[in-house]
């Protein structure tokens, strides 16, 4: 299985420079790696010294680059969408339109992100994805996309599913969307509940630390703390473990317990185009990610739910009930709990904010 590793901070704290020294890491001891960038500027190229081209290219031994190109990808499939467009519908409206032009829309990079890293999960060429996002917020909504689409559809599904429009466009959708997103509907019948599925498959796997983690890089400042700390917060929202901490430019020892139990990792700068001090600072990251607080604990006997939730306060916290599953709203993240069925139906009875754990019971 693959796993996959991300970085989250406060801008200009070297979440870039960190993300290359691990792929670098992580090849040097064997494994196949793809670092992979959602960014769009030079700094990665400048970083590395090199061109980073829109596919997968050979950088180093065990050691691939790619540069995430949202026009890019989507035009790589719009050819193929149009094909269905003329067959599927009797009025052609995508003759004229461009995958560039599409890549405006609000979302689509992160879309396309999310896409590009799952096949490239699921290729089995690599054992490590390293991927460098253009920013926290953005990193955390791309991989939260499962989630919060998961939530919109079970409350909008009666509305959809009773649309002229959507009955109308789903012979289409159902080809359009295979090409787009890689994803095989003929095996199955096409409708709001399979979608459901298969955003539930991409929780599922977010929620697997072994799969998928996320670090923390910050300095021992109190602005890039609060900012490592706050997304910290936000990772447990959506699932994404955090292994731990780098203190890039800084003291770690500075920090005292104010993460814990994350364990600290001091990494020095880097100097020139020798890597090797950083690269050989790092953690081991396996180990750690097998000792992180799990975002949430589910204890069937005791009827309740713990949610792990650092960086926020009682009043930064708001829970809401609808049907099978609890909301949690805490931040710029919702954290929809869909109930086991031992607790589904049952109204909740309290919630008490202690020492960073939410306990819900029912």
């Amino acid at each position: 299985m693959t796993q996959i590793l991300t970085f989250l901070g406060k801008g200009g704290i070297g979440r870039t420079t960190v993300a290359i020294a691990t792929a670098k890491q992580q090849a040097s001891q064997g494994k196949r790696v793809l670092l992979a960038s959602q960014g769009s500027g030079p700094e990665l190229s400048l970083l590395l010294g090199l061109p980073t081209p829109p596919e997968p290219t050979d950088i180093a031994a065990n050691l691939k680059v790619v540069q995430f190109n949202t026009p890019y990808l989507l035009e790589k499939a719009w050819e193929e969408v149009k094909k269905l467009e003329a067959q599927y519908l009797k009025t052609p409206f995508f003759k004229e339109v461009y995958g560039q032009e599409l890549a405006v829309l609000p979302g689509m990079d992160a879309a396309f992100a999310l896409n590009a890293v799952r096949e490239y999960d699921r290729s089995g060429e690599y054992d490590v994805i390293v991927y460098d996002g253009t920013g926290d917020r953005e990193t955390l909504r791309m991989l939260g996309i499962a989630e919060i689409g998961g939530w919109y559809l079970r409350r909008f599904k009666q509305v959809l599913e009773g649309s002229d429009i959507v009955r109308a466009l789903s012979p289409f959708w159902q080809p359009m969307s295979g090409a787009v997103l890689n994803v095989d509907w003929s095996k199955t019948e096409f409708s709001s509940d399979r979608i459901d599925e298969f955003l539930n498959e991409g929780k599922s796997a977010l929620s697997d630390a072994t799969h998928i983690a996320g670090y923390l890089v910050s300095g021992d400042d109190a602005a890039s703390l609060a900012v490592a700390k706050y997304r910290w917060g936000e990772a447990q929202q959506i699932g994404l473990t955090i292994g731990g901490i780098l203190v890039n430019r800084g003291n770690g020892g500075a920090i005292g317990t104010e993460f814990d139990p994350l364990p600290v990792t001091t990494i020095p700068s880097k100097s020139g185009d020798d890597w090797q001090p950083l690269i050989d600072a790092l953690p081991n990251f396996g180990s750690q990610i097998a000792s992180a607080p799990k975002p949430m604990e589910v204890d069937r006997s005791a009827q309740s739910v713990r949610l792990f939730l650092p960086g926020f306060s009682k009043q930064d916290v708001k829970l809401i009930q609808s049907g099978p599953e609890v909301t949690v709203e805490a931040g710029e993240q919702r954290h929809n709990i869909y109930l086991p069925p031992a607790l589904q139906g049952k109204p909740v009875k309290g919630a008490k904010f202690q020492n960073q754990y939410l306990t819900i019971s029912f």
